[in-house]
């Protein structure tokens, strides 16, 4: 049975579960965030959650003491802007290796995205310095956030619709889903220690670098619960912002392709604010509010969880004249507001300008209040992608020029597609990056990083 109120709240059964999905911004507000207590808890994903083991990850944890003390851990490090400076360099340090193989061998552009995003976050979250190629811990971030996403898909798992057929033996016809956990759950419990342990024995020998996995250990005679919530919250933070950000920067790139006009105008204004005598900084991220609004039509346009992760009410509640019983699970349309006409003027066309007020209009809603969640649960490493896609694009773009392929004469269009799961991707497209002029590869090149 299907109701709505002006098409805002609309409600479905499954097999006897009730669900909402909000299709507004203010009404995911209002419920999410003022009425957090309520809605603030994730629902028991038997798949994912329970046989793999994502609810012990701060994205599925239950709502309730263990939840509010990964979320203080994540503050202290990275819970601000201010508190992301530090780790300022990482991002310029990484991304310029980013642009060197890029230039090396641009045709593999996704997979330096994602060696790179990998890259960025270990260093934050572990203090560990990738290996060039093929290295163990990005493949492992990769294996598991790939399994997250498929484990974790509404309605892929029969299991999560009828959970009495987690008892049933893994022999028994259409039970191969057992099968399937199993493998994921050792993939999971692989990411979490091993990039742990590595902080562990850098910190004997006195050589761990500074990251949130070590600040939070320094000096500290950590009891097995702590340090059970820190291994366990540093891999939140390495599998939260390992596949995301590949997504968000990803669709940078087809953007370019797809929108010369928008990757000249930017290029521009970086030529005018920094010259061609250096690479971009987080410094100069005040300058250049063009290239800040492109960033944040990357995370309109290419919408990375379209429906964001489920929450869960803990007891009834009457919303503007709704009853919403007890664990009815509450899903955001996430790419529904981000793509409303009556909020963003033209909203398939890649625009930056919406974001940048004049004298006859107003600025278009930020994106990164909706696209990163609501309430407890918005997503704690916000300011780490904010700061990742930002300087990922501009000195992209400070060095690069990013348009469609031509093969035999005939120009390769691409197509702005994408993937399904939890966490969307564009599908593959095939692009051609080159430097901008020589002074650009003396740029790339250089060894300043």
């Amino acid at each position: 049975e299907l109701k709505s109120l002006e098409g805002q709240i609309c409600s479905i059964t499954i097999f006897g579960q009730p669900i909402v999905i909000l299709n507004s911004a203010k009404i995911a507000n209002e419920m999410l965030d003022k009425k957090s207590p309520i809605y603030s808890d994730r629902p028991v994903l038997q798949m994912g959650g329970n046989l793999v083991g994502w609810r012990n990850t701060l994205v599925l944890l239950p709502y309730g003491d263990r939840f509010r003390r990964f979320r203080r851990l994540f503050h202290g490090i990275i819970g601000s802007r201010a508190s992301m400076k530090q780790f300022h360099y990482i991002e310029e340090l990484e991304t310029h290796r980013f642009l060197r193989r890029v230039l090396a061998n641009p045709v593999d552009l996704a997979e330096h995205v994602r060696h790179t995003a990998g890259a960025i976050i270990l260093r934050i979250s572990h203090g560990y310095e990738v290996k060039e190629n093929n290295d163990p811990f990005v493949k492992l971030a990769d294996q598991a956030t790939y399994q997250f996403s498929l484990a974790t898909t509404p309605g892929a798992w029969l299991v999560d619709v009828l959970p009495i057929l987690r008892h049933v033996p893994s022999w028994f016809p259409g039970a191969g889903f057992k099968g399937i956990a199993k493998e994921w759950a050792s993939t999971l419990v692989e990411m979490v220690d091993h990039p742990y342990n590595f902080v562990k024995h850098s910190m004997a020998t006195g050589i761990a670098p500074v990251s949130f996995t070590s600040s939070l250990l320094e000096g500290k005679n950590v009891d097995l619960q702590e340090e059970t919530d820190i291994k366990w919250s540093a891999a939140s933070l390495y599998s939260g912002g390992a596949d995301t950000t590949v997504s968000a920067i990803y669709s940078f790139f087809l953007a370019m392709v797809l929108n010369p006009e928008v990757m000249k105008k930017a290029q521009a204004e970086i030529d005018s604010v920094v010259g061609k005598d250096r690479l971009p900084t987080f410094e100069d991220r005040q300058y250049l509010p063009y290239v800040d609004a492109l960033a944040k039509e990357v995370l309109r346009w290419n919408v990375v969880v379209p429906n964001g992760v489920a929450h869960r009410s803990i007891k009834d509640d009457v919303h503007d004249g709704y009853f919403i019983p007890k664990d009815t699970l509450v899903i955001v349309n996430i790419r529904g507001l981000l793509y409303d006409p009556e909020v963003y003027t033209d909203p398939d066309k890649f625009n930056p300008d919406r974001f940048i007020p004049t004298e006859n209009k107003p600025a278009e809603a930020d994106p990164r209040n909706v696209c990163f969640g609501f309430g407890r649960r918005i997503c704690p490493g916000l300011h780490l992608a904010d700061a990742s896609i930002f300087i990922s694009c501009v000195m992209s773009l400070a060095v690069f020029d990013i348009t469609k392929s031509i093969e035999n004469g005939v120009v390769i269009e691409p197509v702005h597609d994408h993937t399904e799961g939890t966490i969307s991707h564009p599908k593959p497209y095939k692009c051609t990056i080159k430097p901008r002029s020589d002074k650009a590869v003396s740029l790339i090149v250089a060894e300043g990083h």
